[in-house]
């Protein structure tokens, strides 16, 4: 379980969603967690079907400015827009923490292979490690194939992923 290591009050937990927002939208903080070491996190405003482990997206915006609303990652080529891993089954007007780095879990569509290799969208908030044209999650390598740590996840070193924006 991911711990912050930021020198704050009142965070609220890495692995909770609330329905009260507990902290300005985009908000960045540290967390440690013993077996995957340390990671970052981006506090969000959730969206249905999120299950521990989804990829989503969180570029979205009103008039100009930010809404920091997720929608789960579609298998769409060139979507060019940051990436998340939802650290709680984070439901529609819920708030809660996204990964951005460290060794993230994250849902897979039950075909990641061992590692280290590419991760691809898979549609769905899920990974897999077949290749598709303009589907690399870039800033991320799969360090376990899918089964580890538990059924349909794998632990994915991530560095600020983005989906991939063109072909190359």
């Amino acid at each position: 379980m991911f711990t912050p290591v930021e020198n704050r009050l009142g965070i609220q937990a890495i692995a909770n969603s609330s329905s009260t927002q507990q902290h300005p939208l985009g908000t960045i903080v540290k967390a440690y967690d013993p077996t995957y070491g340390e990671g970052e996190f981006i506090y969000l405003l959730g969206v249905a079907a999120t299950v521990v482990g989804s990829v989503v997206t969180y570029n979205g915006q009103s008039s100009g400015t930010p809404t920091f609303q997720t929608a789960l990652a579609p298998a769409t080529a060139n979507l060019d827009q940051p990436l998340a891993v939802a650290m709680s089954a984070n439901l529609a007007g819920q708030y809660g923490w996204y990964q951005i780095s460290g060794a993230a879990v994250m849902a897979t569509n039950g075909t990641l292979a061992a590692g280290p290799a590419p991760v691809y969208l898979a549609g769905g908030g899920q990974v897999t490690s077949t290749a598709a044209a303009g589907k690399q999650v870039l800033n991320a390598q799969n360090v376990t194939a899918t089964g580890t740590p538990a059924a349909g996840q794998a632990v994915v070193e991530i560095n600020r992923p983005a989906a991939q924006g063109a072909i190359t």
